[in-house]
């Protein structure tokens, strides 16, 4: 017992740094895909590219204007204010702005109040400040809230207090936010519909990659680590349905105020929210047979090791479900009848597996055939998720 107790902490110092590694190589390649999807065309990574230049261009807008041509004491605020207000649709940009004005007159005026009563700036901060993060936490002021605190401490670090100093500070910011606004709605408007067909493809795309890996590597002497990063890229599946969730909602907000997304082509419809719960059931059942596959590797596996026949089968059955994935992308791109038959026979191949994979059960003791069932189960549920679809739809 004391061998093992001394061996714990080895182990426990070797995974820390390996997981820290895997983190940052997973967030070196997630940057890098990021850069080549913002290069290669039109999709979420070059809007996001285009809102910052926009935001940039707002601010420095702002400045010329404020500082450079007004020569105004005050023109911090004006691109503080129009960096800001580029927001991801116009609707909320004109929302923010709104509460963003309001949220910088009300410290404004609490620091000019409390410097002019008092005559101290310490004495003033400690007057002010608890009062303006109270209201800055308001929940109608939204994210906005925290700049009452510090405007106030912009306010009274300046010594800006007198009467004009006050109307500079809120007429500057007025400029900043219309400045912010104007070039939001009026180049290149957002609309996030583009946004909503890139997760719609990626979901499909990606689920087929993280299948056919998950099948290749159970065919070769594979390990705890391994399977642990076999699990890591599933749950990742999840993340892509609630951008995709989120897309939905920023697109229907993007077309409230907008005056450019008539002059957006829309393209076909897109398939309804249903089918976005139908992936939830599929990415759900992918999840927890990586993590089941993971507890049957290592040194202390928690569930007894499948045999290699077994995951021979399981192998079939996932490749077959990754063309199954892989077919409902090219559907949704369009490629109907040949997908549709591809489709089909992938599925058909998979169930074939799977029945081939229940009747090794029968040839496995107690506690393999607990590990080998729930592999079976989480399967047979992925494989009921992966109905037929109709134009893109899935049928459940």
């Amino acid at each position: 017992m004391a061998g093992s107790e001394g061996e714990h902490p080895t182990c426990t110092e070797g995974a820390a740094p390996r997981r820290t590694w895997r983190w940052l190589s997973w967030e070196a390649s997630a940057i890098g895909r990021s850069a080549r999807r913002a290069a290669a065309g039109p999709g979420p990574e070059r809007d996001v590219v285009t809102q910052s230049l926009k935001a940039a261009g707002a601010a420095a807008a702002a400045w010329a204007l404020t500082g450079w041509w007004w020569n105004a004491p005050m023109a911090l605020m004006a691109p503080w204010t129009a960096v800001v207000l580029v927001q991801s649709t116009v609707y909320r940009s004109l929302r923010s702005g709104v509460q963003q004005l309001v949220v910088i007159a009300i410290g404004t005026v609490l620091a000019a109040g409390a410097a002019n009563l008092t005559g101290n700036t310490m004495t003033a901060m400690v007057l002010v400040l608890p009062v303006a993060v109270l209201l800055g936490n308001y929940a109608r002021f939204g994210e906005h809230g925290l700049y009452a605190p510090t405007t106030a401490l912009f306010v009274l670090a300046y010594g800006s207090y007198s009467g004009l100093d006050v109307l500079h500070r809120l007429f500057e910011s007025a400029v900043g936010a219309v400045i912010g606004i104007a070039v939001n709605a009026l180049i290149l408007p957002p609309v996030h519909l583009r946004s909503v067909r890139d997760f719609l493809r990626r979901l499909p795309a990606e689920s087929a990659e993280v299948l056919h890996v998950v099948a290749d590597g159970l065919r070769e002497d594979h390990g705890r680590e391994q399977a642990e990063a076999w699990h890591d890229r599933a749950r990742r599946l999840a993340a892509v349905l609630s951008d995709l969730r989120d897309a939905r909602l920023w697109t229907r907000e993007s077309y409230r105020l907008n005056p450019g997304h008539r002059l957006r082509r829309t393209g076909p419809a897109l398939p309804s929210s249903e089918w976005d719960r139908a992936w939830e059931r599929i990415v759900d059942p992918l999840v927890t047979l990586t993590r089941t596959l993971a507890s049957t590797v290592g040194d202390e596996p928690g569930l007894r090791p499948v045999p290699g026949a077994a995951l021979g089968q399981l192998s079939d059955l996932l490749r077959a479900a990754g063309d199954v994935c892989a077919a409902d992308r090219a559907i949704l791109e369009g490629q109907g009848r040949r997908a549709k038959r591809e489709r089909a026979l992938a599925l058909e191949s998979a169930w074939a597996a799977h029945g081939r994979l229940k009747t090794k059960m029968l040839e496995q003791d107690s506690e393999t055939a607990t590990s080998l069932g729930g592999l079976v189960a989480e399967s047979q549920q992925l494989l009921h998720a992966l109905a037929p679809v109709d134009d893109g739809v899935r049928r459940t």
